[in-house]
């Protein structure tokens, strides 16, 4: 019930943003990841940190010439490195944005991802997390940034985790080309 409620609430947003806006904007994105699960309680295995990539596109609605809300569709490769403990993701993050003069931007908002990988039996099918970050603006195209992603629901299915919890940590660091 609670994903229904966070889903509609994105939804609206997303539409009312749409309503809106004044200037948009688009482009692709790409970057590469450094992630991790955080269990709870700690597990009996050495939990090291994946190496991964990202890609997807996204859409900018300015609002005002200093705030817009970004709206992204991308697939993350994250998770442990054990192969057991990998997942990657199908995910949407939605960022309210804010501008810091010509050349940086800071942008925070939530994110809904879905496992796209092949072993479903032990995570959950949809995680929500919380990202923020900031990207520096090279010219008026070309941009890198920086950018962590906090795990704010169990990645675990409770029918088989037997009380073992784990959110998942990512720091990813990107470029990208505003079309």
């Amino acid at each position: 019930m609670q994903l229904k409620s966070i889903l509609l609430t994105l939804m609206f947003v997303s539409i009312t943003t749409l309503s809106f806006s004044q200037e948009v904007s688009y482009g692709v994105r790409a970057g590469v990841n450094i992630s991790n699960l955080d269990f709870d309680p700690g597990p009996n295995f050495v939990n090291q940190h994946r190496n991964g990539f990202a890609f997807g596109g996204f859409v900018d609605f300015g609002i005002t010439e200093t705030f817009s809300t970004q709206i992204e569709l991308q697939y993350s490769a994250e998770g442990g490195k054990a192969d057991d403990i990998r997942a990657d993701y199908i995910q949407m993050p939605i960022m309210a944005r804010f501008s810091l003069g010509d050349k940086f931007v800071i942008g925070v908002g939530p994110m809904v991802s879905l496992k796209t990988w092949k072993n479903q039996d032990a995570f959950s099918t949809f995680t929500f997390s919380g990202v923020g970050g900031i990207e520096y603006m090279i010219n008026d195209e070309l941009f890198v940034d920086a950018r962590v992603h906090y795990g704010l629901s169990n990645i675990l299915d409770e029918d088989v985790s037997n009380g073992l919890e784990a959110q998942n940590t990512t720091f990813q660091f990107g470029f990208g080309i505003r079309i």
